[in-house]
């Protein structure tokens, strides 16, 4: 008894130590049991928002492809579009009538206005892409160069280029465009005229004059000079009662008119002419334009005085005449490119003049030429003159009067400034040639 009481107790404790270890060991399994419900939830839980995240993702995915169609059909449509409009102005290109101009000029082929004209040509060519293409032709191919521009009008020949004053015959404001003197007696240059073309009604009142002279052709302001030499001369004149004693080519219309008024003997002739008549002593001085041109024409070979200071023609302008009925065949879209390239040659003339005169007067003057300052008494003397003229023919004229007006309210506001911005150019560039010399 002794010895199961000794042990009874220890054999109770292990018991109670056993049972206790085995609730601990269910306590654990639980715990095991509960956190793997608790892991495989939360895995669920992963696993459903990794579902939903992906469906999320497949949705914008979705919504991208469908963008990515549309965006597809757009520019399908676009270029479907693009299609269509270069099947459209294929079809147009087609039934465009391609034009071949024959040009007639009143110059040969070798002066320098005739290059100008050259590079026109080849300007619209370029931006009517070969649709209109022009052929310039030496003076007297088709027509004497006095009936050049009836033949235009007939149709003889497909367009002309010469010097608007040239028509002054048919119509006195002709003038005004080609060669309006002495600043059409309102302080106009050359510039100040192609600004009262471009911007104050001048280009309007151009094709209006073809019309005033009842002439089926459309005109083209090509190539804006000046201001002309005086002229080139055999013997010094010191004033004018010198110039009045020698038979001078001085330009047709009222230019020559205001000559002759002035007491000079003016004679009209053309281009061709001028160096045979003065080689044979028809004539003793004679202008043609300003220094590249006349070295070119080669006056420095048989005179060797030249005035530059000039009032005749300080503005001078060329221009080309092209058929009504062959300007009405040309499309739309090509007249408008034929426009744009006189726009730029009347800037190619003004502005490439400026240089190819300086290295023509130098060559000049190593050739001997001298050159000399025009009398005082002729500026008073051809001012009062051309003004007189002036006026008169706008009291003959309507049309005359007309343009003439639309250039003295241009001058009333543009020469005032533009003559004193000249003034200032003017010093400035005496000042750097006195450092020349």
């Amino acid at each position: 008894m002794k010895n199961s009481v000794k042990y009874a107790i220890p054999i109770a404790a292990l018991v109670l130590a056993i049972s206790k270890k085995n609730n601990d060991a269910n306590t654990f399994g639980n715990n095991i049991e509960s956190n793997k419900f608790r892991n495989n939830n939360i895995e669920s839980n992963k696993f459903r928002n990794n579902i939903e995240s992906n469906k999320f993702r497949n949705n914008i995915e979705s919504d991208k492809l469908r963008n990515n169609i549309e965006s597809n059909k757009f520019r399908n449509n676009i270029e479907s579009d693009k299609l269509r409009n270069n099947n459209i102005e294929s079809k147009v290109d087609k039934n465009i009538t391609l034009v071949n101009l024959k040009i007639q000029s009143v110059l040969n082929s070798t002066g320098s206005e005739v290059g100008y004209v050259r590079d026109f040509a080849e300007d619209v060519a370029a931006l009517t892409d070969g649709r209109v293409t022009m052929e310039v032709l030496p003076d007297g191919s088709v027509v004497p160069n006095a009936e050049l521009i009836d033949a235009v009008d007939a149709g003889l020949i497909d367009g002309g280029f010469a010097w608007t004053h040239y028509w002054s015959g048919k119509h006195p404001a002709a003038m005004l465009f080609g060669s309006p003197i002495a600043g059409a007696g309102l302080g106009i240059d050359n510039i100040a005229w192609l600004s009262w073309f471009h911007s104050s009604g001048g280009k309007e009142l151009y094709d209006q004059l073809w019309k005033e002279m009842g002439l089926n052709i459309h005109g083209l302001m090509l190539q804006p000079v000046g201001p002309e030499a005086l002229g080139w001369f055999k013997e010094p004149i010191n004033s004018m009662d010198d110039f009045r004693k020698l038979r001078f080519r001085a330009p047709p219309g009222l230019p020559g008119q205001v000559y002759k008024d002035i007491g000079v003997a003016a004679v009209a002739m053309g281009g061709g002419d001028i160096l045979p008549a003065l080689e044979k002593g028809v004539i003793d001085a004679a202008e043609w334009c300003c220094p590249e041109p006349d070295r070119d024409f080669g006056f420095q070979k048989i005179l060797k005085y030249y005035y530059l200071q000039g009032l005749h023609q300080n503005v001078v302008n060329a221009d080309m005449y092209i058929n009504g009925d062959v300007w009405d065949k040309i499309s739309a879209r090509d007249q408008h490119a034929i426009h744009v390239a006189a726009r730029a040659a009347r800037l190619d003339s003004m502005s490439n003049r400026i240089y190819a005169n300086g290295i023509a007067m130098a060559d000049l003057l190593e050739q001997g030429v001298q050159l000399m300052d025009t009398p005082e008494d002729y500026f008073d003397e051809f001012m009062a003159a051309a003004k007189a003229q002036l006026q008169k023919n706008a009291d003959e004229n309507a049309f005359f009067a007309e343009v003439w007006a639309s250039q003295r309210d241009f001058a009333e506001k543009a020469v005032p400034f533009w003559s004193g911005a000249q003034m200032s150019n003017a010093k400035l560039g005496l000042a750097f040639t006195k450092t020349l010399q």
